[in-house]
C-alpha cells in the first residue's frame, strides 16, 4: 500500500513521517442505516515507511477551516505568524485547547487545538468505497455509488451527448466548501479542476488564458474554484446514495445519507481527499 505517498501527497507533498498504526485496532464497522463495510485493516508502519526513513511518533496535522495564529506562549496574545488553510504541522503536545506544534520550516509554537485536524478521505473508484481515516487510522468505510463511466479519469464535462465522460476525477483534492442543503442531500464540494487540470484543458483548447487563471488565483487563495468551464465542476461527496455500489452519477461520489451524517461531523473545509 502506498499510504505515505498519499498522505504526503495530501497534506501539501511535505516531507514528514506519520505515526505508525502498529498495534493500532482498526474501527468497527460503521452500522449507520447499515451502508457501512467492513473497514480494512489500518496501514502497518512498514506500509508508511516510504523510502525507509524512521518515523517520528506523532501525526501530521493540519490547518483546517481558517488560518490559525501561530503563538509563542499558549493562552498569551504572543503571536508569531499566520499560519494559511491546509498548512501542515506536527503536533508535539496538547493541553487545555491549546497545541505545540513544529512547521515544516522548524517554527515552533502554540495554535487553538480547534484549529487543526488529521482526518482525510480516500476513496476508491475500483472498490466503490469510501473510506474515513484519522491519520493513519481506518475510522470509517461505506459503500459508495460511482459515475456512470467509473473506470476512466475525467478530461473534460459530460453531458447527455457525452455521457462517457461523466467521471470522477482522480488524485489528491480537498473540501473547498460544505454544502448543508444540496440536491443530494448534504455535499462536500472538491476543488476540481485543480491547476493542473486547467493547464491540460488549455493546452487542448478546452477554455481560455483567462479561464485558466481564475483557477490558478482560486487554488492560491483557497477558494472555489470556476466550475462552468468546459473542464467540468462541482465534484462532490453527496448524500442519496443506493448503498449498492452502483454507478448512476455525473462524476459525483454518492453514500447514503446515515454515512454522510458520519462523515458531516468530521470533515472540514480543508479536509484532504484521494481518488484513486
Amino acid at each position: 500500500m502506498r499510504t505515505i505517498g498519499w498522505l504526503l501527497l495530501l497534506i501539501g507533498g511535505l516531507a514528514g513521517g506519520l505515526s505508525s498504526a502498529a498495534g493500532q485496532p482498526s474501527a468497527p464497522p460503521d452500522t449507520t442505516r447499515g451502508d457501512a463495510v467492513a473497514p480494512s485493516p489500518a496501514p502497518a508502519s512498514g506500509d508508511l515507511a516510504g523510502q525507509g526513513g524512521a518515523l517520528e511518533a506523532t501525526p501530521l496535522f493540519y490547518v483546517a477551516e481558517d488560518a490559525a495564529t501561530l503563538h509563542n506562549r499558549s493562552g498569551l496574545n504572543a503571536p508569531v505568524t499566520r499560519l494559511a488553510m491546509r498548512t501542515p504541522v506536527r503536533r508535539l503536545s496538547c493541553e487545555a485547547d491549546w497545541c505545540r506544534v513544529r512547521t515544516d520550516g522548524g517554527t515552533t509554537g502554540y495554535v487553538a487545538a480547534d484549529a487543526l485536524s488529521n482526518v482525510w478521505i480516500r476513496v476508491s473508484k475500483r472498490k466503490r468505497r469510501v473510506y474515513v481515516y484519522r491519520g493513519a487510522e481506518l475510522a470509517h468505510a461505506f459503500e459508495a455509488d460511482m459515475a456512470y463511466n467509473a473506470f476512466a479519469d475525467k478530461k473534460r464535462n459530460g453531458g447527455r451527448t457525452r455521457p462517457d465522460h461523466w467521471r470522477t476525477p482522480e488524485g489528491t483534492f480537498y473540501v473547498v466548501h460544505k454544502n448543508p442543503q444540496s440536491e443530494f442531500y448534504k455535499a462536500l464540494v472538491l476543488n476540481y479542476p485543480k491547476v493542473e487540470d486547467a493547464r491540460r484543458g488549455l493546452d487542448a483548447g478546452l477554455i481560455s488564458r483567462a479561464q485558466y487563471e481564475a483557477i490558478r488565483q482560486a487554488q492560491q487563495e483557497h477558494r472555489m474554484p470556476p466550475m462552468g468551464t468546459d473542464l467540468g465542476g462541482w465534484i462532490e461527496i453527496h448524500g442519496d446514495g443506493t448503498g449498492d455500489a452502483t454507478a448512476w452519477t455525473q462524476g459525483c461520489v454518492a453514500i447514503r445519507n446515515g454515512a454522510m451524517d458520519v462523515i458531516w461531523e468530521q470533515v472540514r473545509v480543508g479536509t484532504p481527499v484521494l481518488i484513486e
